[in-house]
């Protein structure tokens, strides 16, 4: 029996050490050299203050910002640590209802605008969590931020154009905007 013990013990030990405290610091490591900003979280400092990551939504509601997509997360909206969408399908009725509370809330914000809603300001992403917007959601909300701010739309428009990061490597995804770097950009501008 101890013939068998010892070795299935040390072994244990053995690649407990290794797969728990050795690789992961190695991996740590490497990625702390490689990609600095990326293994610290993305994270955006504002005046000395961590103010979210470049990498997860924010919960932007007030008139004079822009706003982001919709989060699926619980119990609160952007919640890291509950990754997920809502799995809700299109005719879930559920979905429906939510959609059509964010149309009217789009409304209510700005009843002049008469654009097309862009789906991204509706429905949620698939991890509830994305911080990006698509240039057209940007440009539908262009006017109300604008006016909130008593800015010339003009100039909203410059920011946005100036926040819109293209395809990764020129061929993957969508162009989009992060709504968080663009609020902050906001703020700066309006002082």
């Amino acid at each position: 029996m101890k013939t068998l013990l010892r070795p299935a013990v040390s072994l244990f030990v053995l690649l407990t050490a290794v797969t728990g405290v050795v690789y992961p610091l190695a991996v740590t490591g490497i990625a702390k050299v490689t990609f600095p900003e990326a293994a610290d979280g993305s994270l955006i400092v504002k005046d000395g203050k961590t103010v979210g990551s470049s990498l997860i939504g924010q919960n932007f509601s007030d008139p004079k910002y822009f706003w982001g997509r919709p989060s699926a997360t619980s119990p609160m909206p952007y919640n890291a640590s509950s990754s997920s969408g809502s799995n809700q399908g299109p005719l879930n009725p559920a979905l429906v209802d939510a959609v059509k509370v964010r149309i009217e809330a789009l409304k209510a914000a700005d009843p002049d605008n008469k654009l097309p809603i862009p789906a991204d300001l509706v429905n949620a992403s698939a991890s509830g969590l994305d911080p990006h917007i698509s240039p057209e959601a940007a440009a539908y909300q262009v006017t109300r931020v604008a006016g909130q701010r008593h800015l010339l739309p003009a100039d909203v428009k410059a920011l946005v154009s100036q926040h819109t990061e293209g395809r990764q490597w020129g061929v993957f995804g969508e162009p989009r905007v992060n709504v968080l770097q663009l609020n902050i950009a906001l703020d700066s501008v309006s002082k």
